[in-house]
């Protein structure tokens, strides 16, 4: 059935309103909890004294967000600003050599940050993945690669390595692990572009200036070395139409997000509550429900404004970084979900879509999604959680395929065939309803705890079955319309319906 279908207006209003009241109801039983128990013995160590003239304390349970936006954004503001000032007078000095430019100020910058020793640390896992890299074996550098990532990933050897950084800093060790890890994914990168390449190999000095790009360089996001090269080589450095307002727009806009993160850490302690699993059990089903759903809504705004911040350096630098990730809300299929854009297509280039192929086939996605999973428990860090979650996830991607391949079967098919596209986009509403669910409880188990993760789902599943079940996934289902709806009205954008024959446009 096509996603043009549109159902009637009065409908969609109904949707709206359900879904406003509900989300109304479930954060007014958070405030109310967070309010309530701001001075319980649990919340000492991660409810720290906030706005004083407010009386509002603020949840600083993310360390992340904490680092990011109060004790290191100084310093973080002062480095990439000296980059934008440094690298818009050298490019406009020198536009040809400006990739050049780009590595000495982000080589300088880390060696200050970081000391020689971490500096030589990254140069040595550059050259042995390079000189892996001229041998022009795919499967050699995944083995090389993956080696070097375990090294970051698995005891003893990510101590030992760490001890080779000289001094103490508290943001030491999140730049050592950071900087590393994303290093080697990119050194994987430019290794398998290098096979790739016909007509010789890409320089050592090219896998430095990809590297190197300071903005990148200990947070990323990841971009495939095949579009930085060019993007970072292209001389010409003409803007599109409107683009530096687009930009400006978009730096507002991650403004703006931080101080509304800022507000609801004040008024939803919604990071520390799930870490007091006496107090969670006290609470009502609907709040549990809009606690795992606001959990996950927080760290896509937190990937996408930590992400859109550097992606606005990179693109006053001309160059085109991976998108934000998509917001949670928006998502009701595994297939798109992703917190980090740069991992994800860099996983869907090299490891899912080349296994993978068009994903029709049942083994050749099971054994794609395996591998994808595979890597990305590598890049996370191999622990008990991390296995819980690859196995949930890489079970919800293929259990979607299988009921896709079940639905294109008789007689379902032919019992979808004779409904109308509205009733059929308000069964698929149902299916996907649940399958929202599936992504929340698979997802939030990484975010919060297994515990916190399993007292929601028996909550929903049993305890609070059927009126809390049922009353949830309805207005799931409301908000999954909505999101229907909005991409009906894209496609219609991109692709307008033609007007049928002898009748006139009314628009």
């Amino acid at each position: 059935m096509g996603i043009k279908t549109a159902l009637p207006k009065i409908e969609l209003y109904l949707y709206t309103s359900v879904l406003a009241l509900a989300l109304l109801w479930a954060g007014s039983w958070i405030i109310e909890a967070s309010s309530d128990n701001v001075n319980r013995k649990t919340f000492k160590e991660t409810v720290k004294p906030g706005w004083h003239y407010f009386g509002r304390k603020m949840d600083v349970t993310d360390f992340e967000w904490a680092m990011w936006f109060t004790a290191f954004r100084n310093h973080i503001l002062f480095a990439l600003s000296g980059h934008v000032i440094f690298a818009k007078i050298c490019s406009m000095i020198s536009p040809k050599n400006r990739s050049l430019i780009y590595m000495l100020y982000g080589c300088l910058t880390v060696l200050i940050i970081m000391g020689w020793t971490y500096v030589s640390l990254i140069l040595s896992h550059c050259i042995i993945l390079y000189s892996v890299a001229l041998m022009k074996r795919k499967w050699l550098c995944f083995v090389a690669g993956l080696t070097s990532l375990a090294t970051f990933k698995m005891e003893p050897f990510n101590s030992w390595q760490a001890g080779f950084v000289t001094g103490t800093f508290e943001l030491q060790d999140i730049l050592f692990y950071g900087g590393c890890g994303f290093s080697i994914m990119r050194c994987m990168s430019f290794a398998l572009e290098n096979c790739e390449k016909k007509d010789g190999n890409y320089t050592f000095m090219d896998l430095i200036k990809y590297n190197f790009y300071l903005p990148f360089f200990f947070f990323g996001p990841i971009m495939t070395f095949d579009r930085f090269h060019v993007q970072a080589n292209d001389p010409n450095l003409t803007r599109k139409p409107r683009e530096m307002w687009n930009i400006t727009i978009h730096a507002l806009v991650h403004l703006g997000s931080i101080l509304v993160v800022d507000v609801f850490l004040h008024y939803l302690y919604i990071l520390t509550i799930p870490s007091d699993m006496k107090l969670v059990k006290e609470l009502s089903d609907w709040s549990l429900a809009g606690l795992a759903y606001s959990n996950l809504v927080y760290d896509w705004v937190k990937s996408a404004v930590m992400f859109g911040v550097i992606n606005t350096v990179s693109q006053l630098d001309h160059l085109d970084p991976p998108q934000p990730p998509k917001c949670i809300t928006m998502l009701y299929v595994f297939a798109e979900t992703h917190f980090d854009r740069g991992i994800n297509d860099w996983l869907c280039k090299y490891v899912y879509d080349y296994i993978g192929g068009n994903h029709d086939g049942i083994f050749k996605e099971l054994v794609a999604t395996i591998s994808t999973f595979a890597v990305t428990t590598l890049w996370l860090g191999p622990c008990e959680l991390v296995y819980i979650w690859s196995f949930f996830n890489c079970f919800g991607l293929n259990f979607e395929l299988w009921v896709a391949k079940l639905f294109a079967l008789p007689p379902l098919s032919t019992i979808e065939g004779v409904m109308s596209e509205a009733m059929s986009r308000r069964i698929r509403g149902l299916f996907n309803a649940v399958n929202f669910w599936q992504i929340i409880l698979y997802n939030v188990l990484a975010l919060n705890s297994l515990d916190f993760a399993k007292l929601v789902a028996k909550r929903l599943l049993f305890k609070g079955f059927p009126l809390s079940t049922l009353s949830v996934l309805f207005v799931t289902y409301c908000g999954i319309q909505l999101v229907k709806e909005r991409e009906r009205k894209l496609a219609l954008l991109e692709e307008p319906e033609p007007s049928e024959p002898g009748k006139p446009k009314t628009d």
